[in-house]
């Protein structure tokens, strides 16, 4: 069943087609495969980057967009990706980076592809956890700039995951929240009682 991605919002798509075709911002990003690339790079499979900040016992936050990230291709593969962020003149590009969450972002969306529900892929992002998933939200109506993650929404960890949790294996919300907040480690202020 085809993912339903969200358009991603028409300046953020323009900032990283500018950055695109700067040299000093394509030089700079010091990405080898981008800077070396025959093929035009092009901006593909725009998702929208939600930061979950609080993880508890009793439940997880809301989610806030913190950004739109877009993978980068050369060819037929991901050679890098593009974030841009919300400012207060709006959406602009904020920087290019490689690693393994671009391939395995790449691989999770191709994983995604094969599944009978539809459903529309965004990023999640746990900082407390220094965990990044694809959340694919059964809800097809939203526009990706807001949303819970729904007990029955689905979360795939991208490698690198966090120990105990295997990477590339679609979890219900409702099943691997509960797991990740036995890892979340409460933070101590000094002076407070232990």
């Amino acid at each position: 069943m085809p993912l339903h991605v969200p358009p991603a919002p028409a300046p953020a798509l323009r900032s990283v087609l500018t950055a695109l075709g700067s040299p000093t911002a394509v030089s700079e990003a010091r990405i080898s495969a981008l800077r070396s690339a025959q093929d035009p790079a092009t901006p593909d499979l725009p998702l929208p980057v939600h930061v979950l900040d609080r993880i508890t016992p009793e439940g997880v936050s809301a989610t806030r967009l913190a950004g739109w990230r877009f993978l980068i291709r050369c060819g037929d593969h991901a050679v890098a990706a593009a974030e841009t962020r919300l400012t207060p003149d709006g959406w602009a590009f904020s920087h290019f980076f490689e690693g393994p969450y671009v391939t395995s972002t790449e691989r999770a969306l191709r994983q995604a592809e094969t599944m009978a529900q539809p459903y529309q892929p965004r990023l999640l992002s746990m900082p407390s956890l220094y965990t990044l998933t694809l959340w694919l939200h059964g809800d097809l109506s939203d526009d990706g700039s807001t949303g819970h993650p729904a007990a029955t929404d689905l979360l795939v960890p991208l490698a690198p995951a966090p120990p105990g949790i295997p990477a590339h294996v679609p979890h219900r919300v409702a099943d691997l929240l509960p797991l990740l907040t036995h890892r979340v480690t409460p933070i101590r202020l000094m002076g407070s009682p232990a």
